[in-house]
């Protein structure tokens, strides 16, 4: 269980660890020895710690009553806790017959006792129990639900079942080794998950303009539109590309700089280009992506030229490439750059033709 927060006086508590028998507390400033001082919890946490352990315990308890799944380890996380089943499988049914069975044990009102015995006491080896740390000193915790179950723990837990509110089971998981995780939320932890839902939900029939019940039908249509206009604009692209290196091609005297950037395109844009023009005799420079932000580039042409360019291109649009047979491709960073990149390749043609 996570430790608690709150404030000695006024200092806020960071952390809490237990060394041996001691609690030692972290906080951001020192406190004078011997000060007395008001302890304030904040109970928010520790209430909802306390509902999340204890229903740990019963879900763990009737688990083992109804199908024979031991509890291997379990988790209290931030926002859902899981407990580690040692079973590969869990049915759907046998989870709703859970939730149903543990819920009945909530609205039983039952009463959740904690008592201390001696660590020598016969009665602990009777308790439910994954054993003592290895620096344990004096008297053991043992946390009865009445007629339900008995477990040595150190956690802190409510007084009644009733507490607990409601258990809601999320779901089965695939866990390790043969074992099957089960996700649960326990009081208010339920409510504030209906609360997001909710607003998830009127989000989306706002989005949608349709009812709860239509929301997924409507995402699998907009799904299939996205796919198909994403397919569309492919298309169109690469028709694009070509009609860009044919129009260069056609052009009376033949150049040896090719430059161009499109904020629409990717990689395959730019190599067609590549490809349709050649790059025996030309240079060719492409970007594409947003001119004020990252984006990725090419520079194609002669082996020995972009192999000696290529790492300068790079450099100066703070990006990162690699390149083989002719082809220097990669991510920049600082697309706003082109312009110096232009300027050192048309100084490059010039030494090669003076």
């Amino acid at each position: 269980q996570p430790d608690d927060r709150g404030l000695i006086g006024d200092v806020p508590v960071l952390r809490v660890t237990r060394r041996g028998p001691e609690a030692v507390h972290f906080v951001p400033a020192a406190l004078e020895p011997g000060a007395e001082v008001l302890l304030s919890l904040d109970w928010e946490r520790r209430f909802d710690h306390m509902q999340q352990h204890s229903g740990q315990h019963l879900i763990s308890a009737i688990a083992e009553q109804m199908f024979g799944f031991k509890t291997t380890s379990w988790e209290l996380g931030r926002q859902r806790s899981v407990i580690e089943l040692d079973t590969p499988l869990v049915t759907a049914e046998q989870v709703v017959a859970l939730e149903k069975n543990v819920n009945e044990k909530i609205r039983d009102r039952v009463p959740v006792t904690v008592r201390e015995l001696a660590a020598d006491d016969p009665e602990v080896e009777t308790v439910r129990s994954r054993g003592l740390p290895d620096d344990h000193v004096g008297p053991v915790r043992v946390v009865d639900i009445k007629g339900i179950d008995s477990n040595l723990c150190c956690g802190t837990h409510v007084s009644n079942l009733s507490d607990l509110q409601v258990i809601k089971l999320l779901g089965v998981e695939k866990g390790k080794k043969n074992k099957t995780n089960l996700v649960f939320l326990a009081g208010n932890r339920v409510l504030k998950s209906i609360e997001q839902s909710h607003n998830t939900e009127k989000g989306l029939t706002s989005l949608l303009k349709n009812g709860p019940g239509e929301h997924v039908e409507a995402v699998r249509r907009l799904q299939s539109s996205v796919k198909l206009l994403q397919k569309n604009n492919l298309n169109l692209l690469r028709d694009i590309a070509v009609l860009i290196a044919r129009d260069f091609k056609s052009k009376p005297a033949p150049r040896q700089l090719f430059v161009l950037h499109r904020k629409e395109g990717d990689s395959e844009f730019m190599n067609i280009i590549t490809n349709e023009i050649g790059t025996e005799e030309t240079l060719l420079f492409l970007t594409v992506g947003d001119e004020k932000e990252a984006g990725l580039f090419l520079l194609a042409g002669p082996v020995e030229a972009v192999e000696n360019l290529g790492p300068r291109v790079a450099e100066l649009l703070g990006g990162k490439g690699a390149g083989k047979r002719g082809r220097f491709q990669g991510k920049a960073a600082k697309m706003s750059r082109r312009g110096e990149v232009q300027a050192l390749l048309q100084e490059f043609i010039s030494h090669q033709n003076p």
